[in-house]
């Protein structure tokens, strides 16, 4: 297990991690999510030891991680940490950088495992060229086989697939965690994707300004966000307020894909544009100065005013 105890850290006299606790069993995968700034990487570097705490303290099972005040070489042998520049050796090969720390003695089992792990980011044909000439998709991919090299027993990942084609990165997600969960590897992924919480994450940790909003399953967290800012992180949102029959007023916090155009209602909309997303359209419309965001399975003709429901019931 994983434990992080009232820890905070400040690069000068203003934290930037503010008491911050959580505890992660084995083979869990959490996503860490928030605005730009909040403290996501800041939170896995401390993790892995690269800086020395202010307050608190981090633990794997029995022992403590420590920062650089302790440790001449920071970090520990059972944790991996992928930053975002991949820190690859641009002038060895593609599996010269993936076997760069696997023992020589068993030559054999170390190609294999190369090998294993190149076809799992999908670069096998890439194996003899150089770094250097690789896009920074192909980079990143190869930077995550190599933190997986040695298997650790904690992963942690910062925008692991920030670099990466949309059409690669789906198959690649499946692939790392399910091999993460098969070998029982706690992962914690600092992320601005929020399918990387959604598709994969069994918790996710959501941080403003340093500090740690809530941790939750992703499901959870979707479908009931505290305020509008936890939601808006998973995508756009529509804030609504709504008087009942006693005229007591509730606050709606609604994806657009749980309003729909209705026959009748109490809020109408004026449709403004009408955006193509494939097999819907999301359709910016307006409420009384307040942009509305819904989709529908056809475009709308624009100054359109049109009903709209949530969960097949008027509002």
């Amino acid at each position: 297990m994983l434990s992080v105890q009232n820890i905070s850290f400040g690069y000068s006299e203003k934290q930037v991690i503010q008491n911050i606790s959580f505890t992660i069993p084995k083979g869990q995968n959490i996503a860490v999510i928030g605005e730009s700034g909040c403290g996501k990487s800041t939170l896995l570097k401390l993790i892995y030891g690269l800086y020395d705490l202010d307050e608190g303290e981090i633990f794997y099972n029995e022992t403590q991680i420590l920062g650089p005040k302790f440790n001449l070489i920071p970090g520990e042998d059972y944790i991996k940490y992928l930053a975002q520049d991949f820190d690859l050796m641009p002038y060895i090969t593609v599996e010269e950088n993936v076997g760069k720390y696997l023992s020589n003695v068993h030559k054999e089992e170390k190609a294999q495992r190369v090998a294993d792990l190149l076809a799992m980011v999908e670069m096998s044909d890439y194996a003899k060229v150089k770094a250097k000439y690789l896009s920074g998709g192909q980079q990143q991919r190869v930077a995550l086989a190599r933190v997986l090299a040695l298997e650790p027993e904690v992963l942690l990942l910062d925008e692991p697939f920030s670099h990466i084609d949309n059409f690669r990165k789906n198959a690649l997600r499946r692939n790392l965690f399910a091999y993460l969960k098969r070998k029982g590897i706690i992962c914690i992924v600092a992320t601005h994707d929020s399918a990387d919480a959604l598709s994969f994450a069994d918790e996710t940790i959501v941080m403003q300004k340093g500090k740690m909003l809530e941790k939750a399953p992703s499901k959870e967290l979707y479908f009931n966000p505290i305020n509008k800012y936890v939601a808006s992180l998973f995508g756009e949102v529509n804030e609504i307020a709504v008087d009942d029959e006693e005229g007591t007023t509730t606050t709606l916090l609604l994806y657009p894909h749980q309003l729909k155009v209705a026959q009748s209602g109490f809020i109408q909309v004026q449709v403004k544009q009408s955006f193509f997303k494939g097999n819907r359209y999301l359709i910016k419309a307006v409420l009384e100065k307040q942009v509305i965001f819904f989709e529908h399975n056809t475009a709308l003709e624009n100054e359109t005013l049109v009903f709209l429901e949530v969960n097949n019931k008027v509002l």
